[in-house]
């Protein structure tokens, strides 16, 4: 059925003004922000649709241009808005997240806190969060993407972000898509540089956590933060 063929109190551009957006369903906000469907379907039927093709809800946060491009009645303009839409919605809870201080002293308190930001990928994400004096996040970067098994960092990124953030210490998580959470040479060797220039710049690496869908490996809990063995 069409949206103008519903009665008006179920269209969901009505609903939401008559009901607020928290009572709309998954499909009706998003028909509301595709505005407008095609030729035999309405913006719910697409919505509908758009949802079983990517799979639920929780993939919404990694489609691009490419996995819309083949999907019949979103046309270049509707994927840019749908885009920027997610992206603002991203920014808000990422700012909002960061409004009150939150102090990174325990690492399982750090995983559940930024788990979200890893569900579904199937690329490598690095983040670094950066602390003050006092462990305080002051903000959370994603600074390196990399393939599904390598992942290039820079350490000189992470800490000219560090000096001008005025961080006092940071601490690395990046996700390991094949779900494995043990760390890989890689993985230690770019933790002991970290180790070794953090005493350099004055500026410590409290931790460096992995993390996977079923959990996280953290180098502080696994007692792997004083750097490489001497001798």
């Amino acid at each position: 059925m069409l949206i103008k063929e519903m009665n008006e109190v179920e269209r969901p551009r009505e609903r939401l003004l008559n009901l607020g957006a928290s009572k709309l369903t998954n499909e009706e906000l998003l028909a509301i922000i595709l505005k407008t469907g095609m030729h035999g379907k309405s913006s719910k039927d697409l919505a509908i649709e758009l949802i079983e093709k990517l799979g639920g809800l929780s993939n919404f946060k990694n489609i691009n241009l490419n996995n819309l491009r083949d999907f019949k009645g979103i046309g270049d303009v509707k994927k840019i808005e749908l885009l920027a839409t997610l992206e603002f919605g991203k920014r808000v809870y990422l700012d909002n997240s960061l409004k009150s201080k939150k102090q990174y002293v325990n690492p399982n308190f750090i995983y559940l806190d930024n788990k979200y930001l890893f569900y579904g990928l199937q690329q490598e994400y690095f983040y670094v969060f950066y602390l003050d004096t006092k462990k305080n996040l002051i903000e959370r970067k994603i600074l390196f993407m990399g393939t599904l098994n390598k992942s290039l960092v820079h350490p000189r990124e992470i800490f000219k972000n560090a000096y001008l953030l005025s961080a006092s210490s940071f601490i690395c998580m990046h996700n390991h898509p094949t779900g494995d959470i043990v760390p890989s040479r890689a993985d230690i060797e770019l933790t002991n540089t970290l180790i070794e220039l953090g005493k350099l710049n004055g500026i410590e690496i409290l931790d460096h956590i992995i993390v996977s869908d079923s959990g996280y490996f953290s180098f502080y809990e696994n007692h792997l933060m004083d750097g490489p063995n001497e001798g």
